[in-house]
């Protein structure tokens, strides 16, 4: 028996037993055993019945337009007009009764939500039309069946109390009357213990197709999460490109200027200052030559960041720069009639920058050919070298970061390295046409 606070999902869907999953085999069999060992007189089969109640009282105006409108003509178009009331009536008594809150569904697209023929081509319209109009009365009359035998039990269970009233001779008080009411409260007491289960029943089941037919369609609902996840994440993707470009500058024009300021100055006074003792003309010197130092690292870690190539000169300026740095020849081909995006620049740059390192640590290559095209909604890159192969994602050699990147702008890296080379990596990043 379901008890008044039914568990969902986030979409609100039942998942069938309160505080647990649907229940299987042994954990089935005993929840069924409970239910039929629960009284019929505790207050959550009191909620049930009250919650199936409602449901036969909402349902009893739409059985009557059904019997009167036949559904044909303008009547028609007044029952769906209808539906607002119905379905806010059904999630309310779900809500206040059933322990279940049904999403409201998305406005209906392609024109005023109060226009019939805007409605009728609506594919929710008929999700409603299907639970009012069939689901709803079939559960209503279930209802009522099981209400009526649960008022019946409960008179045939309390025959030995109430038969006195009646006249001798009558059915009750007939000839051997006592055997005959023996077997009505049997009866009775049966469909009283049958009554809180069956009921229980039916409003699973009017919880599951309310849930799936009233509120929104789920596969909808899933499509346009995704929708919302993949647009969110664009989003992180380019704050974080652009907070990268915004340390850049910073360290560009701040502390990198001043660190060549000092340097400039250290360099002065080692050229300028001859009358001064050997030991401060060493710590002048030593201070120079780490101040040139930091220099050099500071320079390497803002092209980490985002190299200031790449914003003011576009991809192909940029992995030139990559490609005279490398430890090894590389054959570089890049044929972009236009700019992409600038996040997936910055993620071309960068993967290719670590393949190169990668390449350069592990392949044990004599040369690299990087080509890069474009070709329609997609930026293709496709970087081989001559090495030992044998190259595997999951020994940690970094492929399993450049997949990682690329996916980061839902692009795609695939590997082909057969153990004694060549190695090919291919990625597809997909960019604005």
């Amino acid at each position: 028996m379901i008890t008044s606070s039914t568990p969902r999902d986030r979409l609100g869907r039942d998942t069938g037993v309160a505080g647990s999953a649907a229940p299987t085999g042994h954990s089935a069999r005993s929840g069924w055993f409970r239910s039929l060992a629960r009284a019929p007189w505790s207050s959550a089969a009191r909620r049930e019945a009250v919650l199936a109640a409602a449901g036969v009282a909402i349902a009893l105006p739409v059985l009557v337009m059904l019997s009167t409108t036949a559904l044909v003509g303008p009547m028609f178009l007044l029952v769906l007009s209808s539906f607002g009331a119905l379905t806010a009536a059904q999630r309310s008594r779900f809500r206040a009764l059933g322990g279940l809150d049904i999403p409201r569904r998305p406005a209906v697209a392609g024109g005023s939500r109060w226009n019939p023929l805007v409605r009728l081509r609506s594919e929710s319209t008929w999700r409603q039309a299907s639970y009012h109009f069939v689901v709803g009365p079939l559960l209503a009359t279930a209802g009522v069946m099981v209400l009526l035998g649960w008022g019946a039990g409960a008179a045939l269970a309390t025959v030995f109390g109430w038969a006195w009233l009646m006249p001798l001779g009558s059915v009750v008080r007939g000839p051997g009357w006592t055997t005959v009411d023996a077997w009505a409260t049997l009866l009775g007491l049966l469909l009283l213990t049958l009554a809180p289960w069956l009921i229980g029943q039916v409003n699973r089941a009017d919880r599951r197709a309310a849930t799936v037919l009233l509120g929104p369609n789920r596969a909808r609902e899933l499509e346009r999460r995704v929708e919302d996840l993949a647009e969110s994440r664009a989003g992180v993707v380019d704050a974080a490109d652009a907070e990268r470009r915004r340390i850049e500058r910073d360290l560009h024009d701040g502390a990198q200027q001043r660190l060549v300021s000092l340097a400039m100055n250290l360099g002065l006074a080692r050229k300028t200052l001859k009358d001064v003792p050997p030991d401060a003309m060493r710590v002048i010197i030593e201070a120079h030559e780490e101040a040139q130092a930091a220099i050099v690292e500071l320079r390497d870690l803002v092209r980490g960041l985002h190299p200031v190539v790449l914003e003011d000169r576009g991809l192909d300026a940029a992995l030139s720069g990559i490609a005279a740095r490398a430890p090894l020849p590389v054959r570089l081909d890049v044929h972009l009639p236009q700019r992409v995006a600038p996040t997936v620049e910055a993620v071309a740059y960068f993967v290719v920058s670590e393949a190169l390192a990668n390449v350069a640590k592990h392949a044990r290559a004599s040369r690299v050919d990087l080509v890069v095209r474009r070709t329609g909604p997609l930026l293709r890159i496709v970087i081989t070298d001559d090495g030992v192969g044998g190259a595997d994602p999951a020994k940690g050699t970094g492929l399993t970061g450049l997949r990682k990147r690329a996916a980061s702008v839902d692009g795609v890296l695939s590997i082909a390295s057969p153990l004694g080379g060549p190695t090919t990596i291919t990625v597809e990043l997909p960019c604005e046409l």
